[in-house]
């Protein structure tokens, strides 16, 4: 029986195959998708920000809203359910810049700040990503089917896609 699991702003879930995690909404937020395709297990981690610095305190639920804690946490508990890193790969969504600033992206736009520390973290880990949609100026909904790796992005009034 396929299992569909939300993976709500500042959570990452993992879980295997046949079941589908989907990240509703993503605008400056990032959608990382981790696959291992040899043992069907994946993890969808719903970022908000880039850097960890900021905080004063990292608790457990703490850690799931940064890309610089997320990533790498997540990566963790799939190496415990069985995953092999190094057949791990990524698929990157989101980072939309949703309040037009009129300024250069990389200075202005939370957005592009997460899509450039989510590439950071996973080069860091090795983990090569292998397809995204990142930038632009609208939301996106991530649909992660674990039975097959195919990540679909729906954008309002856009055609759906697959990464």
């Amino acid at each position: 029986m396929i299992n569909s699991v939300a993976v709500g702003i500042s959570e990452y879930r993992t879980a295997r195959a046949p079941d589908v995690l989907v990240a509703y909404a993503l605008g400056s937020c990032i959608g990382i998708a981790l696959y291992d395709r040899s043992t069907g297990l994946g993890g969808l981690a719903h970022i908000m920000l880039p850097d960890s610095r900021i905080s004063r305190c990292l608790g457990v639920e703490e850690r799931k809203k940064y890309a610089d804690t997320a990533i790498g946490d997540m990566l963790a508990e799939l190496k415990r359910q069985g995953a092999d890193s190094s057949k791990m790969s990524a698929k990157v969504a989101g980072g939309a810049d949703m309040f037009k600033s009129g300024g250069p992206a990389l200075m202005n736009s939370i957005g592009a700040r997460n899509a450039i520390a989510v590439e950071n973290e996973l080069a860091r880990l090795g983990i090569p990503v292998i397809a995204r949609d990142v930038g632009e100026d609208y939301g996106r909904t991530v649909r992660f089917d674990l039975a097959s790796g195919n990540v679909t992005i729906q954008a309002n009034g856009k055609t759906e896609q697959k990464l």
